[in-house]
């Protein structure tokens, strides 16, 4: 998934948003308790993914010497191992596929748990949950873009890896995220 660890309580909250503001939809314990239960979700099948990263890359590491015999492209390879291993550490690479299946697993946790209540057919639902997943991944790489440009033609110069680097980005990005109504 192209999230970062950090911005998965940024899809959380625009999950939270976009079924508050649905008409057809009650939130019982509020949007806090949303926010807080697609952020397990969320941060659990990113720990699977990252699993399964790390696993990939320690194939890699213990063939290095052939790869690089080889003249393979590591990050081309490193795709085609991640894919081929994907189905059996239960990672869809596709990220609609993904989004989609990320939707059922929150519907049904949130309709279990009591934090949602609604008296449409649960596509409607799954359809929302999805499109906010589609809203921020279609947003991200635009907002990542401004953001880095903002930072670039500061006065001072900031330096990317640095914590002065990161708390400014994550604040611009916050900023941009609540002008597009994502937080």
């Amino acid at each position: 998934m192209r999230l970062k660890p950090q911005q998965t309580g940024y899809v959380a909250g625009k999950v939270a948003i976009d079924l508050a503001n649905a008409p057809f939809v009650r939130l019982p314990k509020g949007k806090d308790a949303i926010v807080e239960a697609v952020k397990k979700i969320i941060d659990a099948n990113l720990e699977v993914e990252h699993a399964l990263d790390a696993k990939v890359k320690e194939i890699i590491d213990e063939n290095y010497d052939e790869i690089e015999f080889q003249h393979a492209d590591e990050r081309q390879l490193f795709f085609m191992i991640k894919k081929k291993l994907a189905p059996e550490a239960g990672v869809i690479m596709n990220y609609d596929d993904r989004y989609n299946d990320l939707s059922h697993t929150i519907l049904d946790e949130l309709y279990e748990n009591y934090l949602i209540e609604y008296e449409v057919n649960e596509n409607q639902i799954k359809n929302v949950i999805f499109k906010a997943f589609k809203a921020f991944a279609d947003s991200f790489d635009e907002i990542d873009d401004i953001v880095y440009t903002k930072i670039k033609n500061m006065e001072r110069e900031v330096i990317p890896g640095t914590q002065d680097y990161e708390l400014l980005y994550e604040r611009l990005y916050q900023e941009e995220l609540s002008k597009r109504g994502m937080l």
